[in-house]
């Protein structure tokens, strides 16, 4: 091992099935280590919340040190990472293979996993974690209307805030009518092959954001392979990736769903398919997260080895000599937000490079969290924070008085519209940008 971190972050298996890895007290031990480094650096003060709770508790404690805070404090740190990753990869300097060995946010997870297993969860995290179940519910014909009604009334909202601690003035994604897979198994002209393809053949893991949320993403998705003459189909099963319960620390559930959409996607790999989502945070669960929690896993291998975030895939294709580029409209000014889970795979911004394809568009790059992270921000108690993560996120994309604002995170382009105060209609998927470029 090289003293120093010059060399690249690596990340160690989590030995999450092991009993050692919920032993409070050594749990507690190392929480202890790493905030006194943390303290020492402060490097990440800007970041999130997190580092800045940890460093008042210090700073307002007895002795102005670690050692005068109380332990039980250090919940209030863990409750504040949502697991972004962004200061293990862009900002601490002890991470692997220093030999300080600092891994802040899996360290944040295993106190999670812990407080999980221990207390369980509340209703309100149970709901917001359950995406697929909470999706399959409310896109039911008769309950839709409803649920978008009742998500834009002050009063339903001002209920919703007392029952499930959910803020009223977040906004809320409206559930589609009409389910993503459902539409794109049925009338996709690109799910149909017809042996004029292109190399390279394509599957699409749907997420539930997009099976339930803004189906039109993945319709974009699907119009802009068929474009490409690619062969594509829909994965024949999918459940959530389970990034919503790794982030509540529900391991054991992570685990089933990875029990369930594995064999599936493997056997997809094995046959040639590269896999799509058109999420980044499903993208890393399957690139980082499962491969971590299941590192001798030869079928997690495999779909690890086959995922690519869409963008990234196209932008290969055009490498190859593979994509058109005979885009037909120009986009104008983009400001693009970076999301940070794109930022932790590591494939540069692929985004960018595609957008730039496209005659006559500028785009303008915005590398910040945007504070958002799935369902963090809609806590009552956090959606302040969430907002004022963002501050700079929203100023930054409005300076430039973008024609589009777009994010490969259509969670995190909702927050940006909402803090931005946007115009109807300036924020689109990147996906919609190009095939809007495509004219198709």
């Amino acid at each position: 091992m090289k003293e120093g971190s010059l060399d690249a972050p690596t990340r160690h298996p989590l030995d999450w099935t092991s009993p050692e890895f919920y032993d409070e007290n050594k749990i507690f031990a190392e929480l202890e280590r790493v905030y006194g480094i943390c303290h020492g650096c402060r490097r990440c003060v800007n970041l999130c919340t997190a580092f800045p709770t940890l460093f008042d508790l210090i700073d307002e404690g007895p002795t102005g040190e670690l050692d005068g805070v109380a332990k039980d404090r250090y919940w209030d740190v863990v409750d504040r990472c949502y697991l972004c990753d962004m200061c293990y990869m862009s900002k601490c300097p002890y991470v692997p293979p220093h030999p300080w060995n600092v891994d802040f946010p899996h360290l944040q997870l295993r106190a999670k996993a812990l407080k999980f297993r221990k207390h369980g969860a509340g209703m309100r995290e149970h709901v917001l974690s359950s995406t697929d179940r909470l999706g399959k519910l409310a896109t039911i014909p008769v309950v839709v209307k409803f649920v978008n009604a009742a998500n834009k009334s002050k009063p339903a909202r001002a209920l919703l805030e007392r029952t499930l601690g959910v803020h009223r003035e977040r906004v809320l994604p409206e559930y589609a009518s009409a389910r993503f897979r459902d539409q794109a198994r049925a009338h996709s002209p690109a799910a149909v092959t017809d042996g004029t393809r292109s190399p390279g053949k394509v599957a699409i893991f749907g997420t539930c954001y997009v099976n339930y949320n803004e189906p039109e993403i993945g319709h974009d998705l699907l119009a802009i392979l068929a474009h490409n003459d690619v062969q594509t189909i829909i994965v024949p099963r999918e459940v959530c990736c389970g990034m919503p319960k790794l982030e509540l620390g529900d391991l054991e559930a992570v685990a089933r769903n990875k029990e369930i959409n594995i064999p599936v996607l493997a056997q997809l790999a094995r046959e040639g398919y590269a896999i799509l989502t058109p999420v980044p945070s499903c993208t890393l669960m399957f690139k980082q997260e499962i491969p971590l929690m299941y590192p001798n896993d030869p079928d997690v291998r495999a779909v690890r080895g086959a995922m690519f975030d869409p963008l990234e895939y196209l932008v290969l294709r055009n490498r190859d000599g593979l994509l058109r580029t005979d885009f037909k409209n120009p986009l104008g000014r983009v400001a693009y937000h970076v999301p940070c889970h794109l930022r932790v795979q590591n494939i540069g911004q692929k985004t960018r490079e595609l957008l730039e394809m496209v005659p006559g568009t500028q785009v303008t790059t915005v590398e910040r969290c945007s504070g958002h992270d799935g369902t963090w921000g809609v806590k009552t108690e956090y959606f302040e924070q969430s907002m004022k993560i963002g501050r700079p996120v929203f100023r930054q994309m409005a300076d430039s008085n973008p024609d589009h604002v777009s994010s490969d995170c259509a969670i995190a382009a909702r927050h940006i519209e909402q803090g931005a105060g946007l115009a109807p209609g300036k924020k689109r998927h990147p996906l919609s940008l190009i095939r809007m470029a495509y004219g198709i």
